[in-house]
């Protein structure tokens, strides 16, 4: 339901309560009466056509029944400001029901009313209604910058994980390249011991060949010198 529609429904509710507080209308020591509609009636001295005429009453005219005979009521008509006036009508010519026309009549002053107080209604009504559709068109925009931005933490979380992935196949390449130069760097040190190793092993070679022929050397020598010794 919208508030144009609420608004309507309120207003004819309020009609309708109007409607049924005129129909029941206040109570009083006597019963409530009045001119019944589009009438002019006669209000006598006496209950009869013979007594005198005191005024024409109107329809609407409202009267307290004070006392009622086979074919008229001996009455008090209702006039603010004024002594109330005492005399007899015909009771046909009265009913209990509030006329049309003073029901129109009070049904059009309420009527007014209501607009005079509907009227800044519709002014706030009018604005409540801009306001929302406002808010409905931000929604709309903060709608799509959400889902904008969704998509971009969705494409930077796949981003993420990507680089995470790459950074610990780069921590492994790392791992293994740092084994790797420890293990060469641990074979050429070894390779170093190993050449100093053949060097002290070549020059003791060398040494003990030149000791050895030197060793022979004297041998053959005194063996020389032997020989030449017996000769003579």
């Amino acid at each position: 339901m919208t508030p144009q529609k609420g608004l309507e429904k309120m207003y004819r509710i309020i009609l309708g309560v109007i409607l049924v507080f005129c129909l029941v209308g206040p109570g009083h020591g006597a019963d409530r009466a009045y001119v019944t509609d589009s009438y002019k009636i006669t209000f006598r001295t006496g209950p009869s056509l013979e007594n005198k005429i005191i005024s024409m009453l109107s329809s609407g005219q409202p009267l307290d029944v004070l006392e009622t005979t086979d074919e008229w009521s001996h009455v008090r008509i209702l006039e603010k400001g004024e002594s109330a006036l005492e005399g007899w009508v015909l009771s046909r010519y009265l009913t209990t029901r509030i006329p049309w026309e003073i029901q129109a009549n009070a049904l059009m002053k309420e009527n007014s009313k209501l607009k005079e107080k509907l009227n800044p209604l519709e002014g706030e009504l009018d604005i409540a209604t801009r306001r929302g559709q406002e808010l409905a068109a931000k929604l709309q925009k903060t709608t799509i910058a959400l889902q904008k931005l969704e998509k971009e933490y969705e494409s930077l979380k796949q981003g993420a994980a990507g680089y995470l992935k790459l950074r610990d196949t780069h921590r492994v390449i790392e791992s293994r390249l740092d084994s790797s130069q420890k293990e060469v760097q641990r074979l050429a040190d070894e390779n170093v011991r190993l050449r100093s190793s053949e060097r002290n092993k070549w020059f003791a070679i060398g040494a003990l060949v030149l000791l050895c022929g030197f060793v022979i050397g004297m041998v053959i020598g005194r063996q020389q010198k032997k020989r030449r010794s017996s000769y003579y």
